[in-house]
């Protein structure tokens, strides 16, 4: 019994870094198709602070993700919010494996400019990346996990309690973007059309001179701190 309860644990171990080491890498396929990792699971190049030259210092490198660190207050960000600045990007494909802390609220960001005087989601959309069931955010379906943020709520909604890794692919291509959450397209609409201004003029930011001018037809790829310890792996971008 010993031996076989050793044995379970050394293929656990095996197994565990086997798919360790298959994070933050790409396939020959993806390779071919035309994918680019934004993070290598090591370091952070590429990336820095919105209204930074270096990376913000509330993150870090944990078990092959980047974590945005819990604030001393919970829920209330330390300024670090990042981009990727090596490149900006129009018509894309891109995938990220995200979880988040108990309670926690984070996002992703796509189209961002650095708007002086202004935060990163002045005018950039938001993928809302939450703890479905604790967060105090979570009362909106369009706050929910994988959802366009206060504007379109992701239907059905599948994501995964917190702890656990969720998979998000956000596609936009010539203005008509999809969220398509663990598998499944949950988020569907189009930039800078009469709906997407309708959507704004009932959401949040219906005074926001950002989102009444824009989004910008191209941009950074941004990531919340939004106070709540948040991890992030496997991000991937391929131009369309």
């Amino acid at each position: 019994m010993k031996k076989r309860i050793l044995s379970v644990m050394l293929f656990a171990f095996i197994s565990s870094v086997f798919v360790s080491a298959q994070n933050n890498t790409l396939t020959e396929k993806e390779k071919s198709e035309g994918w680019k990792l934004l993070f290598d699971g090591k370091g952070f190049e590429g990336w820095r602070k919105c209204h930074g030259d270096q990376m913000a210092a509330n993150w870090e490198i944990n078990d092959g993700a980047m974590k945005v660190k819990r604030g001393q207050t919970a829920g209330r960000g330390q300024g670090g919010d990042i981009l990727y600045y090596a490149e900006k990007y129009s018509n894309f494909e891109l995938s990220i494996d995200w979880k988040i802390e108990k309670e926690g609220n984070s996002g992703i960001f796509y189209y961002v400019t650095e708007v002086p005087g202004e935060p990163i989601y002045y005018s950039a959309p938001e993928v809302q990346v939450l703890d479905n069931w604790n967060a105090s955010d979570n009362r909106l379906t369009n706050h929910l996990a994988g959802s366009l943020y206060d504007m379109r709520s992701a239907l059905p909604q599948n994501a995964k309690p917190a702890g656990e890794w969720n998979t998000i692919i956000i596609r936009v291509k010539d203005g008509k973007a999809t969220h398509v959450q663990n598998g499944e397209k949950v988020v569907e609409y189009t930039l800078w059309t009469p709906e997407w201004y309708e959507m704004i003029a009932k959401s949040k930011f219906k005074d926001w001179q950002g989102f009444k001018d824009g989004p910008a037809k191209e941009g950074y790829i941004g990531l919340q701190d939004h106070g709540y310890d948040c991890w992030f792996r496997n991000i991937k971008i391929r131009k369309l």
